[in-house]
């Protein structure tokens, strides 16, 4: 429904300053909607906030992928004691993990000094060595670090679907503001000219008084007739500053929110704000509406979180292997196929209940993430089919009012010819405007009320922000 183009906001928030806050403008200003949701996507701290979601998920999938960065150490120990020097040892090793349970590792070892311990003495010139560490059952296909990168893929599309849940209610709730803002601005033109027709009618009533043609009773009549058309446009009139106050609370331009210039009034509520194109398959817009997209990425967490609890029912088992390299003359280091070193390291729980629970409470998990996709999945299903039919019902209501109206309009005149000629009473005349005047509040209210039933559309089906 809104296609943002680029730069177009810089111009509109230029309008806005002049066409909101100016106070030496004497000309009317219209605030289109297009140009009032452009606004709130590119000002609007909510949808700054917003944004701030993408950021976040990037920041994790950086940080996920920090797990593969190859690590350095380096140790160095050196001991004296009364002018003998009991050792220096040197340690350097370098570590490249992989998202498998595999990682390569590479060093540099040596050691010298009087009180050396016999399993740290080296070659004079030190000992290189290269190798590799295989977990070789649990973690091997399975680890924290290829979940890790997984699930911060998955974390990015959730940000996305946040980021649209977001925006998805901020721009709902400002159209809202807006539909409420046109309903009272066009409302209280109709009812002014309500009581204008009042004041006319009391005039013409005096004059009739005067001329003994009515009554002082017929007089009265007329004169409580305006007072209720007073009151009417008053009490309008308090509904539609609270509606300006509503929609004030989107609108801002860097950092500062903006107030709507006494002049500046909305579009023409005839006017269908919401384009609504062809229905696709319903099951398919409840799917991807973004509040089901979240549930469904949450399911892949899940479910990758459960593949580790389970990898973590399997026994450890690390197999080191790191072949040495000596080397003579502090030259050129020479390997050997007889010297390495190999270790194994295992652990394994006997009772497995800590992981045996954790496995089952990632299935609950699982399976009400499930049950809950499905219950909201049907209640948007729903809402989208009654939307659809109301969509039908209020357009034919909306041409039927506008049919009544039209002959509301042509009572009214005519039965104001016959009040000139003393035919009519200023009962009967009221009752036509009544009706005419009720007649064109009930249009306004129709079309706005089937702008809000399609504006609830393309919320179900997130459809407001493209």
């Amino acid at each position: 429904m809104l296609e943002l183009l680029n730069g177009r906001w810089i111009w509109v928030g230029i309008f806005l300053l002049n066409a909101l806050v100016g106070q030496g403008q004497s000309d009317s200003t219209i605030l289109s909607y297009q140009d009032y949701l452009v606004n709130i996507l590119n000002y609007h701290p909510v949808a700054q906030r917003a944004n701030l979601k993408l950021e976040l998920a990037d920041l994790e999938w950086l940080s996920a992928k920090g797990n593969l960065d190859p690590t350095i150490d380096s140790d160095w120990n050196q001991k004296r004691f009364k002018d003998s020097r009991y050792y220096r040892i040197f340690n350097n090793r370098l570590r490249v993990p992989t998202k498998y349970g595999v990682a390569f590792t590479a060093g540099y070892e040596k050691a010298s000094g009087i009180f050396v311990n016999p399993e740290k003495t080296l070659p004079e010139f030190g000992l290189w060595g290269i190798g590799i560490e295989v977990d070789v059952l649990q973690g091997l296909l399975v680890n924290e670090r290829r979940i890790a990168l997984d699930q911060a893929k998955v974390m990015q599309d959730i940000a996305f679907n946040q980021q649209q849940i977001i925006l998805n209610e901020l721009l709902f709730s400002a159209s809202m503001a807006y539909l409420d803002w046109q309903q009272f601005f066009y409302v209280e033109s109709v009812l002014l000219e309500n009581e204008a027709l009042a004041a006319q009618y009391l005039e013409n009533t005096k004059e009739s008084f005067f001329g003994g043609e009515k009554t002082a009773m017929d007089t009265l009549e007329a004169f409580i007739l305006l007072q209720d058309a007073i009151s009417l446009t008053n009490y309008n009139n308090v509904n539609l500053q609270d509606s300006r106050q509503m929609l004030e609370n989107f609108l801002w331009f860097n950092e500062v929110p903006l107030e709507l210039q006494l002049l500046t009034k909305p579009e023409d509520y005839r006017r269908e704000l919401f384009t609504v194109s062809d229905v696709r398959n319903i099951q398919e817009l409840t799917r991807t509406n973004p509040l089901i997209m979240e549930k469904i990425n949450k399911q892949s967490l899940y479910e990758l979180d459960l593949r580790l609890k389970k990898e973590k029912l399997k026994p450890k088992l690390k197999a080191k292997i790191n072949p040495l390299f000596a080397t003579k003359d502090n030259i050129v280091p020479t390997y050997d196929p007889s010297d390495y070193k190999l270790g194994f390291e295992f652990s394994f729980p006997l009772f497995l209940r800590s992981e045996r629970a954790d496995v089952k409470m990632g299935e609950i998990k699982i399976q009400d993430n499930f049950l809950d996709i499905q219950n909201k999945q049907n209640e948007i299903l729903n809402k989208i089919e009654s939307n659809l039919l109301q969509q039908i019902i209020l357009r034919d209501q909306v041409n039927l009012i506008a049919q009544n109206v039209a002959g509301y309009k042509a009572l009214l005149d005519g039965e104001n010819i016959k009040f000139q000629f003393g035919e009519s009473s200023v009962f009967l005349l009221n009752k036509r405007q009544e009706k005419y005047i009720n007649g064109r509040i009930k249009l306004i209210e129709l079309n706005l009320k089937l702008n809000s039933i399609l504006l609830k559309y393309l919320y179900y089906i997130n459809d407001l922000v493209r």
